[in-house]
Order: structure tokens, then sequence, then C-alpha cells
């Protein structure tokens, strides 16, 4: 079993924060490699007009992970899920040969409950919450963690992730990182345009994208 991170995300560009916490929680987790899974689009945040297309972002992720383990894929897009349940359970199916483990922000936490089947992601595998600065107390009272509460695992034993039956969740402390997309955008909104998407193939499926 090859023990696999996904963290999921709209990537739009991927940046060095994003980047940094991938690196700390490969460390931390014992991961062989994470995905970064570049997302059609989030039920949540529909009607995004400054979202960028799936190729340049893909792209962007590309070069943010370069010479490390972490592995961008549109992967979403070629199985046609739409919500992360569904996307989880098939990619379990599809990868019988990986042991995955769900990455998310303590800011996703805090809305965890209006994600669709948000109790079906916690039983297809453990989830590792990375904390974020003004949010920790939110997601600690979130009304998901009151139902995941009695889950949680102890930090001291992360490398062991790989044998827990979930619903398992694991809380990560790292450094925080300033990065924003949002700031990125802001400060250069047509960062897309220098792009370069031709010939790009993702790394998962192996599908050209352009």
């Amino acid at each position: 079993m090859i023990p696999t991170g996904l963290l999921g995300g709209s990537f739009n560009p991927a940046h060095s924060g994003h980047r940094r916490i991938s690196l700390q929680a490969i460390e931390a987790l014992g991961l062989d490699e994470l995905w970064w899974l570049v997302s059609p689009g989030n039920p949540l945040k529909e009607g995004k007009r400054d979202m960028a297309p799936m190729a340049a972002r893909l792209a962007s992720a590309n070069r943010m992970a370069r010479g490390t383990r972490i592995v961008p894929t549109a992967i979403e897009a070629e199985l046609g899920t739409r919500y992360t349940a569904d996307t989880l359970r098939k990619l379990v199916r599809r990868y019988p040969h990986r042991r995955f483990i769900w990455l998310m922000g303590a800011d996703n936490l805090a809305q965890f409950h209006l994600w669709r089947d948000w109790r079906i992601i916690a039983r297809t595998m453990p989830i590792a919450v990375i904390a974020r600065p003004g949010y920790d107390a939110l997601a600690q009272n979130a009304p998901a963690m009151g139902w995941l509460r009695r889950y949680v695992r102890r930090s001291s034993h992360l490398k062991n992730w790989t044998i827990w039956s979930p619903p398992a969740l694991v809380l990560l402390r790292f450094r925080p990182d300033p990065s924003s997309a949002t700031l990125l955008r802001a400060l250069r909104p047509d960062w897309s345009s220098s792009i370069k998407t031709h010939g790009l193939r993702d790394r998962v499926s192996r599908r050209p994208l352009s």
C-alpha cells in the first residue's frame, strides 16, 4: 500500500503556502506522495468570476510542485465528480494499491457540515486537519466536530494513520504561511495568461489536458 495524501482546492493559482504545508504534511504523515486535486469547480463557490481555466491552474500547480513528492492532478474532471464524497469513493476503487488520507484546512472543517455527505467522507478515509490562524476556534466548535470529536487521534501517533479505521481525524499544526491566492490574484489579475499549457498532461491519469 502506497501512503498517499489528497489535498483538494482550486489552486487559483497554486502558491508557496500550498507547497509549504504539503511538504510539512508529507514529512509528518510519512507520505510517499501527496496529490493536489485541482478542482473543476467548488459547489460552495459557484459563480466565481476570477476562476482561471483548469489547464492554467494545473500548470501553475505543476510549476509549484517541481522537485517534490507533490503530484498535481485534474483527475476529478476525468472522473466526472462534482462532490468530494464521490471523488474519494471513486479514487479508493480505482487505486486499491494506495492508502489515502484526506487533508483539509481548519477553515474547511468549520464548514464541513455544509459539504454533501460529509459523514461518508469521514467514513471513506482518515482525515488530517491543518490548523490555520483565526480558524482553530471555529473548527473546534463546528457542527461537524461535534460528531467527529470522538474519532480524534493523538498527533503523537501520526505515522500510524495507515492502520487507522475511519472515521479517524488528526490535527496538524505547522508554522503558518501568509501566502494567499486571493492576494496573488489582486496583485496580478491576468496571471493565467502567462502560464504555458501546451502539451500539458495529467500526471496521475496520464491524459492530455490541452
